[in-house]
């Protein structure tokens, strides 16, 4: 019988699903172990290794193939991870000694491009945009990402991962050229704008004091506090700006908007308000923004489509 195998690999837990066919009603099981990261990059190869074994086990079954999520991505030119914020992972040929310890081919997307894959395979697309051409998914969180699905020419989606392993990188694109400094060496990124961390950090800086987004949010829908409201402002406002480039350049049938701050409806109406004033078509915006199905089995259930 034919099955999909894949694993999420997050920073203290490494989750693997096995499906017998491309549905999420499908799960054969779903297993999580811890990470244990602090152990350092061959505990983490030993511990995937171990859940696959545990995945054979326990279903009787064996995987002719493999996809992983992963934090940051694989770097096609020096044939290493970058950019994970697991940092012993980064200069290691992940997939080259997965492929070697595993005896299957395996395939690798970073958790952003799993999450686009998951959702236009098996979550909110096929059911408003079955025959779509593109796809962006956005992760709006801690941090900010995004990823990229196209369908082939063979009819099958597949995640644009690029020449250089940076393709659907949202959240590194410059926003404000004066902004807050950013980890990847840049300012004002759009993770440094409207990431949750980013937007309460603007709120003390203007209030004086300390809330959580959802606090926020309920403070700015009860007209309460005008400190919320002007934080609020500033999420719409550049999301709008933000979203209007990756509308710009690959017109996508649908976006779908995933993370913590992804979950406020406003960007839903409001936000995409916003956005018709960026993009270039005459003010008419007709792009599909859609809530994920899948929640936070978005990652496993994208690895194992790839």
């Amino acid at each position: 019988m034919k099955t999909y195998w894949g694993i999420d690999l997050g920073g203290t837990k490494i989750e693997g699903v096995v499906l017998s066919a491309p549905s999420p009603d499908a799960v054969v099981i779903r297993k999580r172990i811890d990470t244990e990261a602090e152990k350092g990059y061959q505990h983490i190869v030993n511990q995937i290794t171990s859940l696959v074994n545990q995945l054979k086990a326990e279903t009787g079954y064996q995987p002719d193939h493999i996809g992983f999520g992963t934090p940051g991505t694989f770097d096609p030119a020096r044939q290493v991870m970058k950019g994970s914020n697991t940092t012993c992972l980064n200069g290691m040929p992940l997939p080259q000694e997965l492929a070697k310890v595993l005896g299957v081919p395996v395939s690798i997307a970073n958790d952003a491009n799993c999450f686009a894959l998951a959702e236009a395979t098996l979550g909110a697309v096929p059911e408003i945009v079955p025959d779509f051409r593109a796809v962006f998914g956005v992760i709006m969180g801690t941090g900010v990402g995004g990823g990229v699905v196209f369908r082939g020419k063979d009819g099958q989606p597949f995640v644009q991962n690029g020449l250089q392993g940076i393709g659907g990188e949202w959240g590194h694109i410059i926003l404000e050229e004066n902004g807050y400094p950013c980890y990847c060496g840049k300012r004002g990124c759009n993770e440094q704008v409207f990431s949750g961390p980013a937007l309460q950090r603007y709120y003390k800086d203007v209030s004086g004091e300390s809330r959580k987004m959802k606090e926020i949010v309920e403070r700015h829908q009860a007209g309460i506090d005008p400190y919320a409201t002007q934080t609020i402002d500033r999420l719409l406002e550049n999301f709008g700006r933000a979203i209007s480039v990756i509308i710009n350049v690959l017109d996508p049938d649908a976006i779908v908007l995933g993370g913590g701050v992804g979950n406020i409806d406003l960007l839903y109406t409001e936000g995409v308000e916003r956005a018709k004033k960026y993009v270039f078509n005459e003010g008419r915006l007709s792009t599909n923004f859609l809530k994920p199905k899948l929640g936070d089995s978005a990652g496993v259930f994208g690895a194992a489509m790839l």
